[in-house]
């Protein structure tokens, strides 16, 4: 598969963020599948944490500009999402299985975002010079 395929599943993988983040930032957690209201600390905490989730997103649509350039940058937010599957797993570990979406979420990360990543290593195999001017 080449470097286009490879662009078109990282930007449709940069939705979930995106369109997840804005979600948790507007709706708060009620907003998830299975959500509910929940204090004031869990609500401020969640809608705070979603801004990154939306950065996360925003900055790899951001990398494909310049996929070659800004391909660090793209490693760094799929391997840090695929991370997020420990937490995942700590979850369940200590409070049960959440809700199917979130146990798709989890199959995600650990699986297709690690498959991507080695696609993205194969395709964009080292960065080009540093060429004073370009950002």
């Amino acid at each position: 598969m080449g470097r286009r395929t490879l662009i078109v599943v990282i930007a449709v993988l940069g939705v979930v963020p995106v369109l997840s983040g804005l979600l948790g930032i507007v709706g708060g957690p009620a907003a998830l599948p299975d959500g509910e209201a929940v204090n004031a600390t869990v609500d401020g905490e969640y809608r705070f944490t979603n801004v990154f989730w939306l950065a996360a997103g925003l900055l790899i649509w951001w990398s494909l500009r310049r996929p070659e350039e800004r391909a660090a940058v793209t490693r760094v937010i799929l391997a840090i999402a695929s991370l997020g599957a420990i937490a995942r797993l700590v979850s369940i570990a200590v409070t049960g299985w959440p809700h199917p979406a979130f146990i798709g979420a989890l199959a995600l990360e650990l699986f297709i975002v690690p498959l991507v990543i080695w696609w993205h290593v194969r395709t964009f195999p080292r960065p080009p010079a540093f060429e004073p001017g370009r950002a």
